[in-house]
C-alpha cells in the first residue's frame, strides 16, 4: 500500500479502528520515528476531524487514515524498519490531499501549536506543504 495512492474509499474501511484516546498513545509512541513533517499531519487531520464545519465525507476520510495509523497490524506492520510506518505516511498524505479545502489557518495553528509542544525546536520550513 505505500506504493500505491491510497484513495479515500480505501481509507473510509478503516474509520472504525479510530478512537482519539488511541490516536494520542499513538501518535506520542511513533513522533520520534516519523518527525516533525509526520506530526504535523497527524495533527492537522485530527484538529480538521474535530472541526465541526469539516464535512461529514470529510470527516469519514479522515477517520479512516488516522485509524490506518493506529491500527498496529496493517499492511506494513509498523515494527518492520522504515516500511513500517511508510503506508501510515501515504495514508496521512492521501487524507491531507482529499481534505484539503477544510483545512484552515485556525487549524494548522492548532496543529503547530501543539506541535510545537513535542518539538520545541521546530520551524516552519519543517512542514512541508502543509504551512
Amino acid at each position: 500500500m505505500a506504493n500505491k495512492n491510497l484513495t479515500s474509499e480505501e481509507l473510509v474501511r478503516y474509520k472504525d479502528h479510530f478512537s482519539e484516546n488511541e490516536f494520542w498513545n499513538k501518535l506520542k509512541k511513533i513522533a520520534a520515528k516519523v518527525g516533525v513533517k509526520g506530526v504535523y499531519y497527524a495533527l492537522v487531520l485530527f484538529y480538521t476531524l474535530t472541526d465541526p464545519d469539516t464535512p461529514k465525507k470529510y470527516k469519514a476520510v479522515i477517520a479512516g487514515a488516522l485509524g490506518y495509523l493506529i491500527l498496529p497490524s496493517d499492511l506494513l506492520p509498523d515494527f518492520i524498519p522504515f516500511a513500517g510506518l511508510a503506508d501510515d505516511w501515504a495514508a496521512l498524505v492521501a487524507a491531507v490531499a482529499f481534505v484539503a479545502t477544510s483545512i484552515t489557518p485556525e487549524i494548522k495553528a492548532r496543529a503547530r501549536a501543539r506541535l510545537v509542544s513535542w518539538f520545541p525546536s521546530a520551524s516552519e520550513a519543517d512542514l512541508g506543504d502543509l504551512v
